[in-house]
C-alpha cells in the first residue's frame, strides 16, 4: 500500500509504504523509492498531513541537530574518523559528490550527513532510487511536465530537480540510469536549467547533486555502460566508504551495542546482550552485506531469542554454518597479523562457542582447568559471573 507525500505543497508523489516524506517548516527530507507510479496515479493521490517536528523526531526521521547524521556513522576506526573529517570539509561547498561503496556501507547516511551540515540543510533533501525509475518516465519525473503534455498529465507538476530547489538531490544507484537518461541529466547539470515536458521556458536550477553507486563507474565507462563526461560532472569530490570487515573489531563492537540499544528502545523493552561466545562468532564473520547485514542479524536474534542473554542458537543458520567451518576466523587472524594473546583469546572463545558455552567441556578440550578458563574469560569480559 503506497503512502503519499507532498513536496513543498505541490502535487503529491506516490511512494513505497516503507518510504516517507517529512516536511518541517521549509525543510523537506524525502525519499523517493520503488515503485514510482504513473502521472495519472500521482495526480489522483490523496493529500496527507505532514509530520509535526515532535512526531518526526520521535520516529527517528528528523535530525535534532546538524551533527545527528554524522553521529549515526558510528565508528572510531581510522577509516571512519577520516570519513567524518571529509564530510565536515566538503559539506559547506556545493561540489558534486560521488559516494562509492559496497552494499550496506551507509551511502545514504553519508549523503544526509553532508546535506545536514551544509547551508542547504533547511531546504529539501530528496533521495531517488534511480533503478526504480523506468526510462519512459525519466523526463516527467526529473524535469516535470505541463498539463496536457501527455496522456494522464491532468495538471502541471514540478519535477524532482525543481522540487529540490535550494537543497540536495541524492541519486542512489546512479549507474542504473540508461545512456539516454544519462545524456539528458548531463545537459541539465551543464546548463543548470531544466525544461518541463511540454513546456517552452527554461527554469534555472539551484540544487546540489550527490550520487552513489556500489559499482566501479570507471569500469562502467570502459565497458560503455556509463558516460565519461557525466562521471566527471558527478565525481568532483569522490568518497570511498570502507567495508565493515576493514574497520576493525572496535567499530564492530560499537555497532553491535548501538543496534541492541536501538531495537530495545524502538520496541520499548529492556536491552539484552550477547553471550561472549556469540560475540566472537560475530567478530569472525566477514559481513559481505556490511552494516545492513549486521543490523539484520541482530534484529533476527532479538526476535528469535527469549532470554536476557542471546545465545548462538539465536543467530541465523547461515551465519552458524560459516562459523562452524572456522576458516573465516583463521583468515581474519592472519589478515590482522594478530598478536599471540589475541590468537589465544580468539581460539578460547571459539572453543567455548563450539561446546555451546559449556566451560567444563571447553576447558577439557583446551587442556586447561576450569578455573584458568574462567579467569581468562573474566579478563576478556568483566561482566562474566
Amino acid at each position: 500500500m503506497p503512502q503519499h507525500a507532498t513536496l513543498l505543497g505541490e502535487t503529491p508523489l506516490a511512494i513505497d509504504s516503507q518510504d516517507v516524506s517529512v516536511e518541517v517548516g521549509q525543510s523537506v527530507i524525502c525519499r523517493i523509492g520503488k515503485p514510482i507510479y504513473a502521472a495519472s496515479q500521482i495526480n489522483d493521490a490523496p493529500r496527507v498531513s505532514n509530520y509535526s517536528n515532535e512526531r518526526a523526531r520521535a520516529a527517528g526521521l528528523l535530525a535534532t541537530d546538524t551533527n545527528s547524521f554524522t553521529a549515526a556513522l558510528i565508528g572510531r576506526s581510522p577509516q571512519m574518523l577520516h570519513l567524518h573529517s571529509l564530510i565536515k570539509r566538503i559539506a559547506p561547498t556545493d561540489s558534486s559528490t560521488l559516494i562509492m561503496g559496497a552494499t550496506g556501507t551507509g551511502k545514504e547516511l553519508v549523503a544526509r550527513a553532508i546535506h545536514q551540515q551544509s547551508a542547504r540543510c533547511h531546504a529539501p533533501f530528496i533521495d531517488i532510487n534511480c533503478s526504480a525509475i523506468p526510462d519512459t518516465l525519466f523526463e516527467a519525473e526529473f524535469f516535470g511536465h505541463q498539463r496536457g503534455s501527455f496522456t494522464g498529465a491532468h495538471e502541471t507538476r514540478r519535477g524532482l530537480l525543481e522540487a529540490a530547489a535550494g537543497g540536495t538531490l541524492f541519486l542512489d544507484e546512479v549507474d542504473a540510469l540508461s545512456l539516454s537518461a544519462q545524456a539528458k541529466l548531463l545537459r541539465v547539470l551543464q546548463e543548470r536549467q531544466v525544461r518541463r515536458v511540454g513546456g517552452r521556458e527554461n527554469i534555472s536550477l539551484n540544487v546540489r547533486i550527490i550520487s552513489a553507486s556500489n559499482h566501479n563507474l570507471q569500469n562502467a565507462v570502459a565497458s560503455g555502460a556509463f558516460r565519461a563526461d557525466l562521471l566527471f560532472r558527478l565525481r568532483v569530490v569522490p568518497l570511498h566508504l570502507p567495508e565493515l570487515h576493514e574497520r576493525g573489531e572496535e567499530d564492530l563492537r560499537l555497532l553491535i551495542q548501538h543496534f541492541l540499544h536501538k531495537h530495545a528502545e524502538r520496541n520499548g523493552v529492556r536491552q539484552r546482550h550477547f553471550a561472549p561466545g556469540v560475540r566472537q562468532v560475530l567478530m569472525a564473520h566477514r559481513w559481505p552485506g556490511n552494516v545492513r547485514e549486521l543490523e539484520n542479524v541482530i534484529e533476527y536474534a532479538l526476535a528469535i531469542g527469549t532470554g536476557e542473554e542471546l545465545t548462538v542458537n539465536d543467530l541465523p543458520s547461515e551465519l552458524l554454518e560459516k562459523a562452524t567451518k572456522g576458516p573465516d576466523l583463521l583468515e581474519d587472524i592472519f589478515a590482522r597479523k594478530a598478536s599471540l594473546a589475541e590468537i589465544e583469546r580468539c581460539y578460547i572463545l571459539f572453543m567455548l562457542e563450539s561446546f555451546g558455552g559449556n566451560q567444563l567441556k571447553a576447558a577439557e578440550a583446551l587442556g586447561i582447568d576450569r578455573r584458568t578458563l574462567y579467569r581468562k574469560l573474566k579478563a576478556y569480559h568483566p561482566s562474566i559471573h
